[in-house]
């Protein structure tokens, strides 16, 4: 198997380079990762500058850009040859809920689904006692039994794996994408001229996290992992819709 791996931590991040590490005596592993920390950046592209690629060593380049652009390059001009699939991981914290909409791991597994590949996003949920073996072992078992499973080709696996040893597992479970509370305030302060700057607030604490959520499925000591798809229209809305604009004045 011939794997593009990725992140949104930067390519020095203990997860993924961990996570080559595992995949090489099975698979050919290329990859190509941000220059730094890019979590946040969501599915953004860079359309106004030009993108910087530096190799670092045999199949491992790193771009100046976003998770997204690292993906698109790769799968578009980059690569003499396409993967067979994209994994973006190891993630350090988790991408429960509401956090894929802000995840740059997430919208790099949704750039290679979207440009026609399997995708796995993979995240370790935050624990003071970071259990990277335990998620290299879930990506192991998942990638083993890969081709047993039948799942729609649009779709890409979110996996949340517990900090917690492998024997202490409670197994994996197919869940849904909790809701998170409102996020904290921003944070107000003063930069060394006594300007005002603001921090982005942590996100809000499980709200909806309730049996069959990837929240309730991680706080139990499982493994999550959530079926996503790349269409965002609400569907049972339409008809509704479709209805009330009918009655909109259009002369």
């Amino acid at each position: 198997m011939r794997i593009l791996l990725t992140n949104d931590d930067g390519w020095n991040a203990p997860g993924l380079n961990l996570l080559a590490a595992s995949l090489r005596p099975q698979a050919e592993v290329i990859i190509v990762a941000p220059d730094r920390n890019r979590s946040g950046a969501s599915n953004s592209l860079t359309l106004n500058d030009p993108l910087r690629v530096e190799s670092l060593g045999p199949l491992v380049y790193s771009i100046n850009g976003t998770p997204t652009d690292c993906v698109h390059l790769a799968l578009t001009g980059l690569l003499d040859r396409e993967p067979d699939l994209v994994i973006s991981g190891i993630n350090d914290g988790s991408n429960l809920g509401d956090d894929v909409l802000y995840s740059g791991t997430v919208a790099a597994a949704m750039e290679g689904r979207f440009l026609g590949l399997p995708a796995i996003s993979v995240s370790l949920v935050d624990a003071p006692d970071r259990r990277y073996e335990t998620a290299l072992e879930v990506v192991r078992v998942i990638l083993d039994h890969l081709e047993s499973v039948l799942w729609p080709a649009d779709t890409i696996l979110n996996v949340n794996v517990p900090s917690i040893p492998w024997a202490q597992l409670h197994g994996f479970r197919a869940t849904r994408l909790g809701h998170r509370h409102r996020a904290s305030p921003a944070i107000r302060a003063q930069d060394p001229r006594g300007r005002p700057i603001y921090w982005v607030g942590r996100a809000g604490p499980a709200a909806d996290a309730g049996e069959g959520t990837d929240f309730h499925a991680v706080a139990s000591g499982a493994v999550s992992v959530t079926p996503l798809e790349i269409d965002l229209t609400r569907h049972p809305a339409l008809p509704a819709l479709a209805q009330w604009l009918d009655t909109l004045p259009h002369d």
